[in-house]
């Protein structure tokens, strides 16, 4: 390289700083392949150590992109000061196109970092039964972006995770068991304590209601026109919805055969003034 400099007729000092930035580039270059292979070996390390965490992979594979990505980051500030560039305004530039693409991008990555969240916390799980962002439904996938429900009427919503973790999370099926409540009221010449015995048969005869806790019926109130009672038990969560219907017919059906009534609002009309026979039959004409 030295005979080739003297037949171009460059001066010593240039000379000098060829060589050495030639000698820098050379290593930048090096560095940069180097730090390739390096950067991707540590990338893939942390994502198998996230799955081996039993980390979900779409978040793992998520997670090592960004690590790759800030380690190519770092690697390229060191091989542009290796090279002899200025690094400073390189990075306040990178700093500043951040910042606009934070900016711009702020409900994404809001909902970005609520799903990096919701994947690590796991609040829910596929298959279960909740409330989230004010919408019901059955949890079919978490994204980074989205969760997915599928309503008890079969649709699908796509509720942003940003909407998600900002409210109450409302899981049906995390504790394995739900409380029903339901209320009955009776007649006021009616037995309250046969009502009541009526209604702890029915708990004893389906096992589907769970004895610990055990289930009660209590006397919740005395209404207008009927005595209220209040009725709870506790059932697995798969069983509730059929377990408190068969218990609402059973219940029906029994106090028919007993004899209990189930008063219903009634309103009587009274005209002033008018004949007896009136009186009994106001809507007979005169």
């Amino acid at each position: 390289m030295t005979d080739f400099l003297d037949r171009l007729g460059i001066d010593h000092a240039m000379r000098v700083l060829i060589i050495t930035y030639s000698i820098r580039i050379g290593l930048a270059l090096l560095l940069l392949l180097v730090g390739f292979w390096i950067a991707a070996r540590l990338a893939n390390f942390g994502r198998r150590a996230l799955e081996r965490a039993r980390v979900d992979v779409t978040l793992a594979g998520f997670l090592r992109n960004i690590i790759y990505g800030i380690l190519i980051a770092l690697l390229l500030i060191q091989v542009l000061g290796m090279a002899g560039v200025p690094t400073a305004s390189f990075i306040a530039a990178i700093g500043a196109a951040g910042l606009a693409i934070g900016l711009a991008l702020n409900s994404s990555l809001s909902n970005l970092a609520w799903g990096v969240l919701l994947i690590l916390f796991r609040p829910f799980r596929v298959g279960d039964y909740v409330t989230v962002g004010g919408v019901d439904g059955t949890v079919e996938s978490v994204n980074l972006m989205h969760t997915y429900l599928i309503t008890p009427d079969n649709r699908q919503a796509v509720v942003p995770n940003a909407k998600v973790g900002g409210d109450a999370i409302i899981n049906y099926n995390v504790r394995g068991t739900r409380r029903f409540e339901l209320k009955v009221g009776i007649g006021y010449g009616d037995d309250i304590g046969k009502a009541m015995q009526v209604v702890r048969d029915l708990f004893a005869a389906d096992p589907r209601i769970l004895k610990d806790p055990a289930p009660g019926v209590w006397t919740e109130a005395l209404g207008d026109s009927s005595v209220n009672l209040v009725i709870r038990g506790w059932t697995t969560t798969a069983d509730m919805w059929e377990t408190q219907t068969t218990l609402l017919r059973g219940i029906k059906e029994r106090f028919d055969e007993y004899g209990i009534t189930i008063p219903y609002p009634q309103s009587e009309i009274r005209v002033v003034g008018a004949t007896p026979e009136a009186q009994q039959n106001p809507l007979q004409p005169r």
